[in-house]
């Protein structure tokens, strides 16, 4: 059961890596230090907007129009780290 805990964290870690690698590029995107006409960045935009997407959506459509601004990453993120709280708490289950 530990082995489960461990792989649990390990997602959750890699999610939070994705969301913060797709927050970064969206402000280097729109403040025009990169561009998605290069290949390499299009590749890696559209394949973190694949991964992502998912877990936006729903949220996006529980949360009101901001004009614009997309909260959708931060209650993603807010939500990683309530799971691993609640994991980290409850950590004797696993053993």
């Amino acid at each position: 059961m530990q082995s489960l805990f461990q792989i649990l964290m390990l997602v959750l870690d890699v999610v939070w890596f994705f969301v913060i690698a797709h927050v970064i590029m969206s402000w280097l995107i729109n403040f025009q230090v990169l561009n998605t006409r290069q290949q390499l960045v299009a590749q890696i935009w559209y394949g973190l907007n694949r991964v992502l997407e998912p877990l936006y959506g729903p949220i996006r459509r529980l949360l009101p129009p901001m004009g614009g601004l997309d909260l959708a990453p931060l209650v993603v993120l807010l939500a990683i780290i309530a799971l691993r709280i609640v994991l980290q708490n409850n950590m004797m289950m696993f053993y």
